[in-house]
């Protein structure tokens, strides 16, 4: 029933005689039950408070899917052999190429096969850009995932930076997203975290 005629009725029951108001007592509650019925007795405002109570159980919910739980992973990197060759030679400094294959143990276990091009400015002081791929686990997941990193090398001791390449984990590492670094001398090892979460 629309709201003209329930308003109409509504008019009508002001108007009617008092022998009739009987009548129109009953008539007006089978028009309110009428009108719970087919949902039109509901105010504008029931109308925009039950909307807006519909709306802000969906913004919850998404904000609750969109949100990412970082956790924090340490191990300890073990170098198990390199190899360099040159790259460029055509001008100072040279530009090498670098093969190292790396052990991981702790939070981060497995191996990775690593490939950096190094700029050797002296023999103290180096700089270097490098590409791995990690074969293991990270935490209680096991797939692969690919780093990027960025590494000084000075004085015997190396400091990298390092990130997880988006849409390189596999397995149950698949959605990574991460970034750390490590820090070490050379022939000690070197300790390394990465900070990560899944998408």
């Amino acid at each position: 029933m629309s709201n003209t005629l329930i308003l109409a009725a509504a008019l009508l029951a002001t108007t009617i005689s008092p022998a009739g108001r009987d009548q129109t007592r009953t008539g007006s509650r089978q028009i309110e039950a009428m009108s719970r019925a087919t949902g039109q007795g509901r105010s504008e405002p029931e109308e925009f408070a039950q909307m807006n109570n519909h709306e802000s159980i969906q913004a919850v919910g998404h904000s609750q899917a969109s949100s990412h739980q970082r956790a924090h992973a340490e191990a300890t990197v073990t170098v198990q052999n390199s190899q360099a060759e040159p790259f460029d030679q055509s001008a100072e400094p040279a530009l090498n190429e670098v093969h190292l294959t790396e052990t991981f143990a702790g939070d981060m276990d497995g191996e990775s096969s690593v490939r950096a091009f190094q700029v050797r400015l002296n023999q103290e002081y180096a700089s270097l850009v490098s590409m791995q791929r990690f074969h293991g686990k990270l935490g209680d997941r096991k797939g692969t995932f690919v780093l990027q990193g960025s590494e000084v090398v000075e004085n015997g001791s190396i400091k990298a930076t390092w990130f997880v390449v988006p849409g390189s984990g596999t397995g149950e590492l698949l959605g990574l997203r991460g970034e750390g670094g490590f820090a070490g001398e050379f022939g000690k090892g070197s300790k390394a975290t990465l900070d990560y979460w899944f998408e």
